[in-house]
């Protein structure tokens, strides 16, 4: 074979592998390396924590809530300023949104907890002047001691249209008033035999009805809610409940007010049974009125 074709032959190759440096790679500098993901959690709970507490702060009997929330939003936006002073996270601004909001709602709950203790402080003494003034029991007609008077000075007698010492224990009669301290008069009148309707409710075969009228005039200044006054009744000498007796005429009870000067009157009738020789009525004429009881005979 001549020289010449020998050179056309191509030559053979051979991959070439990279050589080691036999020098150590130098480490990544800090920050110049893959991005680290922000930490925002603390600066947006921070936010709405505050956003939250700010509104309770503004709504009666909430203080509560907004110094707890106010009080938690300040120390996570405090922290959530911090992550972002050392570049673990860009919310800087929401965190210190979340610390004024905080601020604000501990300033709201503290205004809140002085004006709701105020307010309730103020019914509280309002309350026990009212029940004061109104006085825990009837007083007498004769004069502003409590004593009934005697003779034709001293008041009407009892028993004949006139007013008991409720504070005596005494128990009022047919035809007797009670009256209270903010000149609201209760009387009832002496019983007669009722006759209860066809479509009655409450009167049992065989028992007796009686009715009784209950009158509440207002001599005072203010008027008087006579939807929370109340008559009850007991029969014979063991007490026995005497049911209401509600039928077209019976029942309805009081309602609406009784302006000064003016006066409500209700017929009410109540089932007894057939031996019962007495009734016992008794009137609350409200929450700040103690009950007084008339004792009728049958």
């Amino acid at each position: 074979m001549s020289q010449s074709s020998q050179h056309s032959q191509p030559s053979q190759q051979y991959p070439q592998h990279p050589q080691a440096s036999p020098y150590p790679q130098a480490p990544v500098p800090p920050g110049h390396g893959a991005p680290v993901a922000a930490r925002n959690g603390l600066g947006i709970a921070s936010l709405v924590l505050g956003i939250i507490g700010a509104v309770a702060g503004v709504i009666p009997f909430l203080f509560w809530l907004a110094g707890v929330l106010g009080l938690i939003g300040l120390i996570l936006g405090l922290a959530g300023r911090g992550r972002a002073r050392r570049g673990e996270a860009t919310n800087r601004g929401v965190a210190t949104s979340g610390v004024v909001l905080g601020l604000l709602a501990l300033v709201l709950a503290v205004v809140g907890a002085f004006l709701t203790f105020k307010i309730v402080g103020d019914a509280v003494k309002e309350l026990d002047e009212a029940t004061s003034s109104v006085g825990a029991a009837p007083k007498a007609a004769g004069g502003t001691d409590g004593k009934e008077g005697d003779g034709a000075g001293g008041g009407t007698a009892a028993g004949a249209g006139g007013t008991k010492d409720k504070a005596k224990g005494e128990t009022l009669g047919g035809g007797d008033s009670a009256v209270y301290d903010d000149d609201l008069t209760v009387t009832v009148s002496e019983p007669t035999a009722y006759t209860p309707g066809e479509y009655a409710v409450g009167h049992t075969k065989g028992n007796k009805a009686y009715e009784v009228t209950v009158v509440i005039e207002n001599a005072g200044e203010k008027k008087f809610d006579a939807g929370l006054a109340t008559v009850t009744a007991r029969a014979g000498e063991n007490g026995v409940d005497a049911e209401s007796i509600y039928d077209d005429a019976t029942g309805i009870g009081f309602s609406g007010t009784v302006l000064p000067g003016k006066k409500a009157t209700v017929l009410f009738a109540f089932d007894t049974p057939a031996a019962a020789k007495s009734l016992t009525v008794e009137v609350s004429p409200g929450i700040l009125h103690d009950s007084s009881q008339w004792d009728l005979k049958l």
